[in-house]
């Protein structure tokens, strides 16, 4: 007995002197190999696990729904963190969406910390996050048209059955007189497989990710793309407060600006690789100019669409017109700082 009891005294100061490992389990909706699950995730979540000594790890979760169900998981608590396109969810998430608008010109890189900063700035009190801790504000790169038909006039977009994802392109689908149809991305190779689309917008990493280059004949690249597509990254708030003070001022350091400026860089950064393998595969691709007659032409066709978002914006009572600019001002600032 007197052994028995030293061993249970024993055990109970090991196991007190031990640190169990947490782990913020995050749904992903899109492949293995987007960069968000190739490169943001891990990385945030590496930089999460070294500053805490390991006592917070992240892991990916696959397979839980459409893309626009994922906020629901987190703050239903069935998964701690996701990230998810705004577009997908229409009425909820309108005030990110001033990132979206054509005519931005920056990369995905400076239009993700504009974005953050413009809606620290301006939106911070508008409610949209409510039942959610907000990580990060990021994009994707510009938007282009992959499709099965060539694009040599804005005429020939005309009644097309283009997949768009939400957002302004669903207004820049309207001002092209396209035939929109609505789908979550990883069902864009599917349907132009069989027939059901004759192209989408995507950025050109797409061509890799979702192997629209097995699907796809024409990838048509304006210099600044069509549109940019905007996204959050968000975790249950009951998981965020069941941290420590310490850990959750780590994870606040994580992320923000400097999880939103990753996510850019990493989209970024694989939108090379989606043109090469469209290249790879035999998809004739177009690599517009700025002077070019069909960029003229877009941009003609396209020049009011954010007009749609500032009136948004300024219905809920915000001046949307000066908030635009800012967030462009801000990205052009931040390209030139960075020699983007």
């Amino acid at each position: 007995m007197k052994l028995k009891g030293i061993f249970s005294v024993a055990v109970a100061a090991t196991l007190s002197s031990m640190t169990f490992a947490e782990t913020i389990r995050v749904a992903s909706w899109l492949p293995p190999t987007n960069p968000m699950n190739e490169v943001v995730i891990p990385a945030w979540g590496k930089a999460i696990s070294d500053a805490t000594g390991g006592r917070i790890n992240v892991e990916i979760v696959y397979g839980l729904g459409h893309p626009k169900t994922m906020w629901n998981l987190v703050e239903d608590g069935i998964v701690d963190a996701s990230y998810s396109y705004h577009g997908y969810a229409p009425g909820r998430f309108e005030l990110p969406q001033v990132v979206e608008q054509p005519g931005l010109g920056a990369n995905a890189e400076a239009a993700s910390y504009a974005l953050w900063t413009t809606y620290e700035k301006f939106f911070s009190n508008s409610h949209e996050f409510d039942g959610l801790k907000l990580l990060a504000l990021f994009t994707h790169g510009p938007g282009q048209i992959h499709s099965n038909f060539p694009v040599n006039s804005i005429d020939d977009l005309k009644d097309k059955k283009i997949r768009i994802g939400g957002g302004v392109q669903s207004v820049i689908a309207e001002k092209l007189h396209v035939t929109a149809v609505g789908a979550p991305a990883p069902k864009v190779y599917e349907m132009m497989q069989q027939s059901v689309i004759d192209g989408a917008f995507l950025p050109t990493v797409e061509q890799k990710v979702l192997r629209l280059s097995e699907v796809t004949k024409y990838l048509t690249i304006f210099p600044d793309g069509l549109y940019m597509g905007s996204f959050s990254m968000f975790m249950n708030p009951e998981t965020f407060s069941s941290f420590s003070q310490a850990d959750q001022d780590i994870i606040n350091k994580m992320s923000g600006e400097k999880l939103s400026v990753m996510a850019g860089v990493a989209w970024d950064a694989s939108d090379a690789s989606g043109i090469d393998a469209a290249i790879n595969s035999g998809v004739k691709v177009t690599m517009l100019s700025d002077n070019s007659d069909l960029v003229t032409q877009f941009n003609e066709r396209l020049k009011d669409v954010s007009d749609v978002w500032v009136k948004e914006a300024d219905k809920h009572g915000y001046k949307g017109k000066d908030i635009l600019k800012y967030l462009r001002d801000t990205a052009h600032q931040y390209a030139a700082k960075h020699g983007e």
